[in-house]
């Protein structure tokens, strides 16, 4: 879609500031029914530029810092923050001409799957407003499906990204570790976040992420350009590539129990194995410690929570964030913080304090990052092998806001939290659409080795053209 819009706009068939007013248009008709936006932005604003973005707008989670625009986090602690300086990635596509539409609704701190927890609001499904939208990038997700902007920026701890794009029906990804520089976004859990981005093919995912890489040095994270293109290499030969699947996780004999949306899944993805061996690409089944798999979502709750409350640790009412009445110092720092969190983010910040506790590290914290350190390895060892795995991106459609998502469930255990390896190695990760069930969107997700983003860019694009092809 960019590339097309980007020659409208070069024929003049249409100009910057009409793109620019449909956005808004659009974003104005659809928020009250979706909510997909925690600030629309009513200003013109774009710098000339001769990248492919010039012009084109989009949407950006209001976790990054943008200097004079309301900045929240979708939380009722910073509801009326207001940035001085730009996060890197807010100050490249400024830089790039891009036009920012709006700062899209997420879950309370990135902290959720959901996208119900918004000091807002939830953000609701675009296929369906009784289901979510998936979190925590929802507003963001929701945006690019319902057609408001051409892409959107996210981010990704555990599956923010790429989960949502599943349950809308678009392209999340998620680069390597380091890609894109993190600077002004506020951080979730440090050694988890990735930049990510949404839109509607591979090939604007490519578009967007080559503006977005390279080194920062506000960042020290952040790692050199690799001098890539993404967007030039989409179309190379994936013949003789070799992925691997998690027997664990798609195994009919590894439920007791197979329901109507799980069976659909599985169909499906057995199609698309077909569809990817049909590239020329070997899928094989890999088996993996099951007591291996089913710590990923626990460790991953020990090491995120952890990182949270050290993280967020300056919203205090005190240093930072919206101050509440009290008569001495710790009376105001309890108040703001009871006051400003929701029940979500306090939870999660007293599990990270326990598991923080001094006499408590050693059993909770540091045997999750053993877990973690266990499961990287393990991938690794098969990346030796194999250019990266190929699983679904869910166990189903997205739920019906209002079901429990934020607890840990033995149903699906696996399949549904497979894509925090991403995350625990700092993997590239793509979800692309796969099909749907009953009207609603699912998702195919392939994850490949560190730094080679290119190559998981160049699978996903051949199997996204592969797949439109059977619709």
């Amino acid at each position: 879609m960019i590339k097309e819009l980007r020659k409208k706009l070069d024929t003049e068939k249409v100009t910057k500031e009409e793109l620019f007013e449909e956005s808004i248009k659009k974003a104005k008709e659809t928020q009250k029914k979706y909510n997909c936006f925690v600030t629309i932005t009513d200003k013109f604003k774009s710098r000339a530029s001769n990248t492919l973005l010039s012009g084109i707008p989009y949407s950006l989670k209001d976790l990054y810092s943008t200097s004079g625009i309301l900045t929240t986090s979708s939380s009722n602690i910073l509801k009326n923050y207001i940035p001085v300086y730009d996060s890197t990635v807010y100050k490249k596509l400024k830089s790039a001409g891009a036009v920012l539409v709006g700062k899209t609704v997420l879950d309370e701190l990135a902290m959720g799957g959901s996208g119900t927890t918004g000091h807002t609001g939830a953000v609701k499904n675009p296929h369906d407003v009784t289901r979510i939208a998936g979190g925590s990038s929802a507003g963001s997700a929701a945006s690019v499906a319902l057609g408001i902007t051409p892409f959107s920026i996210g981010s990704d701890t555990g599956d923010s990204v790429r989960k949502p794009a599943a349950f809308c029906g678009i392209v999340g990804f998620k680069p390597t570790y380091g890609r894109i520089s993190r600077y002004g976004m506020f951080p979730f859990a440090s050694s988890l976040d990735h930049v990510a981005i949404f839109a509607t093919s591979v090939m604007d995912c490519a578009i967007v992420t080559d503006v977005l890489k390279g080194h920062d040095k506000n960042d020290m994270t952040s790692l050199k350009d690799d001098g890539k293109a993404y967007a030039e290499t989409l179309e190379k030969e994936v013949k003789n590539k070799k992925l691997f699947y998690i027997k664990e996780a798609v195994s009919r004999d590894a439920y007791d129990e197979i329901d109507a949306n799980l069976d659909i899944v599985l169909n499906n993805f057995d199609g698309v194995l077909s569809s990817v061996r049909e590239l020329g690409i070997t899928v094989d089944e890999i088996s993996i410690d099951k007591a291996l798999l089913t710590a990923i979502f626990p460790s991953y709750m020990a090491i995120s929570c952890a990182e949270a409350t050290s993280n967020n640790a300056n919203l205090n009412g005190i240093s930072f964030g919206v101050r509440e009445e009290g008569n001495t110092i710790e009376e105001i720092m309890f108040n703001s913080r009871t006051k400003g969190f929701s029940e979500l983010i306090k939870r999660r910040f007293v599990l990270g304090s326990y598991i923080l506790q001094k006499e408590n590290q050693e059993k909770l914290f540091l045997n999750a990052c053993r877990i973690r350190r266990l499961i990287v390895n393990e991938i690794n060892k098969l990346f030796e092998e194999y250019d990266g795995f190929i699983m679904p991106a869910s166990g189903g459609v997205a739920p019906k806001i209002g079901e429990k998502t934020d607890q840990l469930s033995d149903k699906y255990l696996i399949l549904e939290n497979h894509l925090v390896i991403g995350n625990f190695g700092g993997f590239p990760s793509i979800t692309v659409p796969s099909g749907k069930i009953e009207r609603m969107p699912i998702g195919i997700n392939i994850t490949g080795r560190v730094k080679e983003d290119d190559v998981v860019l160049n699978i996903a694009h051949q199997l996204e053209k592969k797949l439109k092809e059977m619709v």
